[in-house]
């Protein structure tokens, strides 16, 4: 997935938390590889701008001419406003620490997505449904947050999701098409797998990795 590239920290330093935090909220209508090989180049470059502290204390200039030189932003007014927000409620609100975040809300997933998503304005981007999600799967897969309820970590109903799901007959072509399709997609997930093991984000992986394959199945050996 996109996010193995990234600077090895190690997965317990809030510097590690922060890495996958940040560019999580900029990761929209873009190639998300892309993102995620500028993002482990700026970090390499400049850890500073992953600090919440010192993007706190950096003239907007500064952060944009960062952040687009390095092409983690490639909308140089409206994506350094996003990382700056961002980093002054982590600042501000958490002690400059995200984990602060998790470790207030108990480590429950529900908690935390409620917290995020009744304060979008203090979480641009990342308090949007599919971001959220896949973002707290993100943290359980490249940090060592432990979380009480993973369970309603929902699927995250991106494109590449949301194709998938068409392809498997989850959905119509149709619906596909509508405006609440990312509701759908992850309502009906969550029914499909409600007496199984599995938890709704857990599909998400081998669901984006086939629509970006084009679906092609490897012939067997």
């Amino acid at each position: 997935m996109p996010e193995h590239k990234n600077p090895n920290l190690k997965i317990s330093l809030k510097e590690n938390y922060m890495y996958f935090t940040l560019p999580m909220a900029l990761n929209y209508q873009r190639d998300s590889y892309a993102l995620w090989k500028c993002a482990n180049k700026m970090y390499s470059e400049f850890p500073n701008i992953f600090d919440s502290h010192m993007v706190c204390a950096m003239e907007p200039e500064e952060i944009k001419n960062i952040l687009v030189r390095y092409k983690v932003a490639l909308q140089p007014n409206k994506q350094p406003v996003i990382w700056s927000t961002l980093c002054r409620t982590i600042e501000q609100d958490f002690a400059g620490d995200i984990r602060n975040l998790f470790s207030v809300m108990e480590y429950n997933v529900s908690s935390i997505k409620n917290y995020i998503q009744g304060n979008k304005k203090k979480f641009p981007y990342l308090g949007g449904n599919k971001i959220c999600n896949y973002w707290l799967y993100v943290m359980e897969q490249y940090t060592d947050v432990k979380f009480q309820d993973r369970e309603n970590i929902t699927v995250a109903p991106d494109t590449h999701v949301i194709q998938a799901s068409t392809k498997l007959g989850l959905i119509t072509e149709k619906e596909a098409q509508q405006a609440e399709a990312q509701t759908l997609v992850t309502e009906r997930w969550e029914r499909v797998l409600a007496h199984t093991d599995i938890v709704p984000i857990d599909i998400h992986t081998p669901m984006w990795l086939w629509s970006r394959g084009k679906f092609q199945v490897p012939l067997e050996k």
